[in-house]
């Protein structure tokens, strides 16, 4: 007669189950040691069953011997993570109240502290979630960059005063960058880079954004540090315009900030794009009321001489770029006065901010 019946899966079964509810229901070490003795003790019940394996034919006792030693050391492990639950709580019980002779049952309670998402944490998980929804990848780069990179292939001259050392922050130990990029290494002042090693790969068509820390020589106040962080966005394909690229900032400002946020296009002058703009937002004001207007990026199409340094033909692709700060935006949306909040940890300024972007 076969030593398995019912079949040996459904056995496994049932004994898998009946275990999980006798562990479900134990609350001291003495319990834990009883449930041990009782199923892998000498006299156990899996014990047992593996002692049985030799009655079954031959060719059935690897496959039940197998099936029977995966089961045992998963029901060890639930043991052992029970045991450890346990000791746990009772290493708690025991420091919060070290002798019952000192509890006073009389006190209040003492509060459990819960802690949260940093609002920029908060803010980039919702700008990543929106990215997303209309196909845009997430791209990282390093932090440290070379200046080929940073500046040149991004039609930045030599002249200009973002290259000047004292806006920006190069590195005087001897490194080098995976894709021996030319130039001194210096801390990115942006996440542009991480667009030109995107295009460097050559694979289109690109639509990405980068997000990322920055690094520049700011005097540090209540509207400049110098670390802060910022998302870029980058998309390249044949037939890209500016309509494209209204079109997708203003669907995502709308969703960050709300549907009635009003938008206006103001030119401007960035080395790395051609025509540039200057992208504001208002929301929608009581009537008679003039709008006040914020600065939300800087954005254009991107230049065609960032495209020949890439290798990419001016010709057949077009696209557009953009770029904004994070903490610019979480000061209007929370009305926080000083920049420098954010990177302060202090617990009564961020338990007070609310978690809603």
């Amino acid at each position: 007669m076969n030593v398995w019946d019912p079949p040996m899966d459904k056995e496994l079964e049932i004994l898998e189950k009946r275990f999980s509810e006798e562990l479900s229901a134990i609350t001291t070490k003495e319990a834990i040691e009883s449930l041990r003795i009782k199923y892998f003790g000498r006299r156990g019940i899996v014990s047992t069953l593996l002692e049985k394996i030799g009655q079954l034919p031959k060719e059935s006792r690897p496959i039940v011997g197998k099936k029977l030693n995966e089961l045992k050391s998963k029901l060890q492990e639930s043991l052992h993570k029970k045991e450890i639950s346990l000791s746990a709580a009772d290493s708690f019980s025991q420091s919060a109240f070290p002798s019952p002779s000192l509890a006073d049952s009389t006190l209040p309670g003492r509060p459990f502290l819960s802690g949260t998402l940093h609002p920029i944490s908060i803010a980039l998980k919702k700008i990543i979630e929106i990215f997303q929804r209309i196909g845009f990848t997430i791209e990282c780069g390093p932090e440290i960059e070379s200046e080929y990179n940073n500046f040149d292939a991004l039609n930045i001259p030599l002249g200009h005063p973002a290259r000047n050392e004292q806006d920006t922050f190069y590195i005087k130990e001897n490194l080098s960058l995976e894709d021996n990029s030319p130039g001194r290494l210096l801390l990115r002042p942006q996440t542009s880079p991480v667009q030109i090693r995107v295009m460097k790969k050559n694979q289109l068509p690109i639509r990405m954004i980068a997000p990322g820390r920055c690094y520049r020589r700011d005097e540090i106040d209540a509207t400049h540090s110098i670390v802060f962080w910022q998302v870029e966005g980058l998309v390249v394909d044949k037939g890209i315009s500016l309509a494209d690229l209204k079109g997708t900032l203003e669907y995502f400002f709308r969703e960050l900030l709300g549907n009635q946020l009003q938008f206006r296009f103001r030119p401007h002058y960035f080395p790395f794009t051609e025509p540039s703009f200057e992208v504001d937002g208002a929301i929608a004001t009581q009537e008679g009321e003039a709008p006040r207007w914020l600065e939300l990026c800087g954005c254009g199409m991107v230049h065609p001489k960032v495209f020949l340094n890439m290798g990419i033909d001016p010709e057949v692709y077009s696209g557009f770029a953009f770029g904004f700060g994070i903490e610019r935006y979480l000061m209007v949306v929370h009305q926080v006065p000083d920049l420098r909040l954010f990177s302060e940890n202090d617990f009564r300024f961020l338990k007070n901010l609310s978690p809603s972007f």
